[in-house]
């Protein structure tokens, strides 16, 4: 997609959000504009991690195991749920649960390599929140019937 028809993507979401009552449409870019200074800074504060450690240089896509690095935010995920399962204080951050600052990890990690491999997370996050509100699948009637979406 040219970068027009990206950007024309990311104003039809917002315009779509904002018709549907979410928020204004200046609040809604407004936050898409938040997590593309977010993916900035997770990415910029994890800049060592993306250093070869041999030559001091930064990584190349084909030095990046991005399967791995899938996995590690699933690692998150799966602490998130841990934390959820038992009910648990974080143990590095303790006035917060422990499923608030795993999912959080998750997050730093998701824009992190969004940052890394260029893609725009916030132009995508606004035109998936726009699609799925117009999902037949999502609409309270459709997940109540047999067969319908339960999660």
């Amino acid at each position: 997609m040219s970068t027009n028809n990206h950007e024309d993507a990311v104003i039809s979401a917002i315009n779509t959000l904002a018709a549907a009552k979410v928020q204004a449409p200046g609040a809604i870019a407004s936050g898409v504009q938040g997590l593309v200074y977010l993916q900035d800074l997770c990415h910029v504060l994890a800049a060592n991690w993306w250093i070869d450690m041999a030559t001091g240089e930064r990584k190349t896509l084909d030095q990046v195991n991005v399967p791995e690095k899938l996995c590690l935010i699933h690692s998150e995920i799966s602490e998130a749920m841990e934390g959820h399962r038992k009910n648990l204080m974080d143990d590095k951050l303790p006035h917060r649960k422990m499923l608030e600052v795993e999912l959080a990890d998750a997050l730093i990690r998701i824009l992190d390599l969004a940052g890394f491999l260029g893609l725009d997370m916030a132009g995508a996050t606004a035109e998936k929140l726009a699609f799925n509100m117009q999902r037949a699948d999502h609409k309270i009637e459709n997940r109540k019937a047999e067969g319908g979406k339960a999660f």
